[in-house]
């Protein structure tokens, strides 16, 4: 029998609306996941939501379960945390967390969801993509014990950077921003804060995730000789340019990406699967309940994607809730 379901659906750039849609049919080894929890990540997908995902990252861009194609219409999201109506009898009534977009139930094969933990509130569970970046960036950053580190950035992904440092024996971590309302956030996740004009030097390790030209050269600004900054901002079809001159040659600066897409080389025994666990498990830490900024009912999706995208809103992290829209 067909299920129907409801679906938050980008129309066009600037516009969204929440579809009627009808399920496929379960498969032997799929899963029929009842939604409890979403969450918007405000930078990238404020990106889709205004049309900046440039022509040529169409494809690198596409989240697991997309349907249709950038700039619209598209069906764009990857924070979701359902309860496993239909599927193995292992699965059966549990919360999951899945790479899906915002609707009220949906179909997958059964490998790709995770169960969260029963020390993780389902509710907090939707980060668990974002630890997930986190995670990975820090594989590729490498810190070490006693490291001076700044993350420029309070924002979703910074925040979570942060919160997995401040766990590091001997680490001086500063989360840098320049909204002074994130200062409590800071104190929340146990790291200092500062105004980028403020920020102490002399890093051995920068993390940036501003995603402005601005916040890119203060990283650079912040390193001490031979030290190292790890890119984790997605600028969508902007240019941004660089002060490679000044100091970044003679005191060896290094910039060096990291994204989520690739498992990094420093953990390559590690699948994907294993690591978006990992992420769950960092989760018990109810240290992260600080990046929830608030939440919104799943049918007023569209509105509020348009006034963070319109810059009416700040959020980290706004959770999603679905308990009434189903």
């Amino acid at each position: 029998m067909a299920v129907e379901t409801r679906a938050f659906w980008l129309t066009e750039p600037g516009r969204g609306e929440i579809r009627d849609v009808e399920l496929p049919e379960r498969g032997p080894g799929d899963v029929l996941v009842r939604t409890r929890y979403s969450a918007v990540s405000a930078g990238t997908e404020s990106l889709v939501f205004r049309g900046g995902v440039p022509r040529n990252q169409h494809e690198v861009m596409r989240a697991p379960f997309q349907e249709g194609n950038f700039p619209g219409p598209v069906k764009y999201g990857y924070l979701n945390v359902g309860v496993v109506e239909q599927g193995p009898a292992e699965l059966v009534g549990r919360d999951v967390f899945c790479l899906y977009p915002h609707q009220t139930a949906y179909v997958v094969p059964a490998d790709a969801v995770v169960p969260v933990p029963e020390s993780v509130p389902a509710a907090r569970a939707v980060l668990a993509g974002t630890v997930e970046t986190a995670v990975n960036a820090l594989w590729d950053a490498a810190p070490m014990i006693g490291d001076r580190i700044a993350v420029v950035g309070a924002g979703m992904v910074g925040c979570c950077v942060a919160r997995l440092l401040a766990r590091m024996p001997g680490t001086r971590v500063c989360l840098v921003d320049v909204d002074q309302t994130r200062a409590e956030i800071a104190a929340s996740l146990g790291v200092r804060f500062a105004s980028p004009e403020a920020a102490e030097g002399d890093c051995d390790l920068v993390i940036h995730a501003s995603a402005s030209e601005a916040g890119l050269a203060r990283s650079l600004e912040l390193l001490a000789p031979e030290g190292v900054v790890v890119e984790l901002s997605w600028y969508g079809d902007r240019v941004v340019r660089l002060p490679l001159g000044e100091r970044f040659h003679s005191q060896r600066l290094t910039i060096r990406s990291s994204q989520v897409g690739t498992v990094s080389p420093a953990r390559a025994r590690y699948g994907y699967a294993q690591r978006l666990a990992l992420a769950l498990d960092l989760l018990a830490d109810d240290g992260f309940d600080a990046l929830i900024s608030g939440s919104t009912p799943f049918d007023e999706l569209p509105a509020f994607l348009a006034r963070l995208a319109a810059n009416e809103v700040s959020a980290l992290c706004q959770r999603i809730d679905y308990e009434t829209s189903n």
